[in-house]
């Protein structure tokens, strides 16, 4: 998904909304947003969102001297989701099919997004208290089951930090054996690193990797040499989130998406209403 003219109003109001969230002073505001237009005058339109917001995300962690200023945050996010946890597991596993359940409660998690909404606390309530009346695209599920039951060798590609605690009952049903499961290699924004991976318990049960790269999405260019090798490896990718789908709807290999439709942009593009739960197999050439 490359950039286009209607991404210029949200790389602006999410660098404003950034600088407020970390109570950043007004001159550093100034900074900041100065650097920012300065990038969008000089974009290159064949690259994705979040390449962009790579490089609005450094230059915020550059100008508050502050290598990780979302970690607190992860770390909130973190341990209510940690709490909420039990009660998600067994309403997943009284659920009449658990792995629907576990899909959707791992893509309605994808909610905890602090580049788009506002944390757990907020509007994550909201969309948890409906998950399992969710709908998604027809054979969309069944797909997406029988792929993986196919695969023996899946990579999984976290989002958000928090979000990855509700992925746990997915990645319980796909198998440690078969799973590798690949964070970010550095901060940015919210996004899950290796530290959030082990504060969620996923490195106790899965083999856990970073890609090498601080872009909120897979920008294979951006990553280790390792990592793309995994990528190019596994029999099939299972990418989380937006980031995730702009970097990779347009790669030749079977990915299949799962996310939340939060951006009207990104909803657009798949043809489906804000708010979606959309699961988006690659190799089917059209929204499933």
């Amino acid at each position: 998904m490359k950039i286009n003219l209607d991404c210029i109003p949200c790389f602006v109001k999410q660098t404003l909304s950034t600088a407020r969230s970390l109570d950043l002073d007004e001159e550093t505001t100034r900074d900041l947003l100065r650097h920012a237009l300065g990038l969008l005058a000089e974009l290159d339109w064949s690259l994705p969102p979040p390449v962009i917001g790579r490089d609005i995300h450094r230059a915020i962690r550059r100008i508050t001297g502050d290598p990780d200023p979302y970690r607190q945050r992860k770390i909130d996010d973190t341990e209510r989701a940690l709490r909420r946890l039990p009660e998600i597991e067994r309403v997943i596993n009284e659920a009449e099919d658990p792995f629907r359940a576990a899909v959707l409660f791992s893509i309605v998690g994808n909610a905890i997004d602090l580049g788009a909404k506002t944390g757990i606390d907020a509007d994550v309530n909201r969309v948890f208290a409906g998950a399992l009346s969710r709908t998604v695209e027809p054979g969309a599920l069944e797909r997406l089951r029988h792929a993986l039951s196919e695969a023996e060798r899946v990579l999984f590609l976290c989002d958000n930090a928090g979000e990855i605690v509700f992925d746990r009952p997915l990645l319980e049903w796909i198998g440690a054996a078969k799973l590798t499961v690949a964070v970010r290699g550095g901060p940015t924004i919210n996004d899950a690193t290796l530290e959030d991976a082990e504060r969620s318990g996923l490195t106790e049960r899965y083999t856990v990797i970073d890609n090498g790269s601080d872009t909120p999405g897979t920008w294979l260019d951006d990553c280790s040499e390792p990592f793309v090798r995994e990528f190019h490896a596994a029999d099939l990718v299972l990418a989380k989130g937006q980031g995730n789908f702009e970097c990779l709807n347009n790669h030749p290999r079977r990915i299949i998406f799962l996310f939340l439709a939060k951006c009207p942009l990104v909803a657009r593009d798949v043809g489906l209403a804000v708010e979606s739960c959309v699961i988006r197999d690659s190799r089917e050439g059209a929204q499933s």
